[in-house]
């Protein structure tokens, strides 16, 4: 019989869940937590928290990694690099996603990618896009998908070539429905971009920050409205992805109160980032380009008030990484541009063909607790239910990450909460060579972070090998169920 009770106890720490904050060992057994309490017995290694935070590992259910192109490259990120990002930023999760580009089958889009995948040192799962959502697709391929536990699709309304119509949309509202799998949607009117975009070349400014300008607040709220209005009529339940702005996150309050399983994701780049930051000189503001665009810095305070009354309850990195050096200013490289690619004189792009996205999957975590717990605007229950546990839950997870309870895997951050450092490039794990926060100061900042009861990342180093990762399949959960009220009491989508 072995001397020790648990693999690992943290003594003395302040545990932050989901509900509540309090003083308590936590031991670990078998990878999962074991035990929570004052004066646990011994373990085989055992690491004083006095003076640490110590909350769940974050879940990061938005981040591009390693995404295989159209035309079979891949994203510079890489499963190696974008997870031990994850790890030295405190996520010990994350969903990424396998692409489907039109006229090809699902499997035909993503070759290999679960392959690659499998060298993450974080837990995975993936969203499955859905961009051509031809019968075969729908009625053999998603099936098949969510019986391996990958329960939950994403579609766009803007982007050649991934946009859906309404029509298309409305079939893969209806298909989830019949499988229970969630819908998460990227809301922009594709068309009014479009317009925006030729209007704006035509004037001649193409500077980044008219990527703003193309794509100002008006072209998100009146998608998420279109949006959710198709999802009431299929009772479908979503969430829209990436709200920058309180017109489209006016939309969301509206229909929860009325009833309308919606719910609402925000990331950092939205409380911190601003217009100013694609001023930029030389150039510099491509670094900060990304949909839906950066806006006024005036709109940071009213996403503070709507993560604060619970409109929007989940924080993601929404990590999607192209090298300034390489990618952001060499023209045409986009695949998401809207209408021909124009290069400016200098020989960088005009907006509409700078990659979108930005890399965040490091600094998700500890911009969130300095610019939220630090600076008082939320507690860190809030911070818990922000970067883990309302993500698990609505993506089929609780009970497995971002809850601190016996029963769970042991994925746990230990804080400093009093450190305070800048950020800069150079202390960063990603394999994106600028992160659009440089210089910013920090308060607050993981010292430790365990996955599944082993030492992930100790004071900046990571320590988890590639391949450590484990996929998380995901099975039938209560959230993702239709609500069961169809206008007229005609359930169109059961047909």
């Amino acid at each position: 019989m072995s001397d020790f009770d648990y693999d690992l106890v943290l003594r003395g720490g302040t545990l932050a869940s989901a509900a509540e904050v309090f003083e308590a060992d936590l031991g670990i057994r078998d990878g999962v937590i074991a035990a929570i309490g004052r004066g646990l017995r011994r373990g085989r290694e055992e690491i004083d928290a006095r003076g640490r935070i110590i909350t769940p590992g974050g879940l990061d259910s938005h981040c591009h990694i390693e995404e295989l192109g159209q035309d079979g490259t891949a994203q510079e990120e890489s499963f190696a690099s974008g997870s031990a990002a994850a790890l030295a930023g405190g996520t010990t999760s994350f969903i990424c996603f396998l692409p489907q580009w039109k006229g090809h089958s699902l499997a035909a889009s993503a070759p290999g990618y679960a392959e690659r995948a499998r060298r993450s040192r974080a837990d995975y799962s993936f969203h499955q896009i859905i961009t051509d959502p031809t019968p075969e697709v729908l009625e053999r391929e998603v099936p098949a998908l969510v019986a391996r536990g990958i329960r939950s699709l994403k579609v766009f309304l803007t982007y050649d070539p991934l946009r859906l119509t309404d029509g298309e949309f409305l079939q893969v509202l209806a298909t989830a429905r019949r499988l229970g799998a969630m819908v998460t949607v990227h809301c922009e009117n594709f068309d009014a971009i479009g317009w925006r975009i030729q209007a704006l070349l035509k004037a001649g400014l193409t500077d980044p920050l008219q990527h703003a300008w193309s794509r100002p607040p008006v072209v998100e709220r009146e998608a998420t409205h279109r949006a959710i209005a198709l999802a009431e009529l299929a009772d479908q339940p979503i969430q829209v992805f990436h709200v920058s702005c309180e017109e489209a996150a006016a939309e969301i309050a509206a229909a929860r109160a009325r009833g309308v399983k919606v719910w609402g994701e925000t990331c950092p780049q939205y409380v911190t980032l601003s217009h100013d930051d694609l001023r930029a000189p030389d150039f510099a503001g491509a670094k900060a380009v990304c949909s839906p665009a950066l806006r006024d810095r005036a709109e940071h305070a009213r996403i503070w008030r709507r993560i604060q009354d619970g409109t929007l309850d989940v924080v993601t990195s929404d990590h999607c990484g192209f090298s300034f050096a390489t990618a952001k200013k060499a023209a045409g490289s986009s695949a998401y541009g809207t209408g021909a690619a124009v290069q400016r004189p200098d020989g960088t792009p005009a907006f509409n063909a700078i990659p979108n996205g930005v890399p965040g999957i490091e600094t998700r975590m500890p911009v969130l607790f300095s610019e939220g717990v630090s600076k008082g605007r939320i507690d860190l229950p809030t911070f818990v239910r922000l970067s883990s546990a309302n993500a698990a839950k609505l993506f089929g997870l609780a009970g497995r990450k971002g809850t601190l309870a016996p029963g769970a895997d042991a994925d746990l951050v230990l804080w400093d909460p009093d450190r305070e450092t800048t950020i800069t490039q150079s202390r960063l794990h990603h394999a994106i060579d600028y992160t659009p926060w440089e210089g910013m100061a920090i308060k607050g900042w993981p010292a430790l972070t365990i996955r599944r009861g082993e030492v992930a990342m100790r004071e900046g180093e990571v320590l988890a090998a590639p391949g450590s990762g484990r996929f998380l399949p995901r099975g039938p959960y209560a959230l993702a169920a239709p609500s069961g009220r169809v206008p007229d009491g005609f359930d169109a989508a059961a047909v």
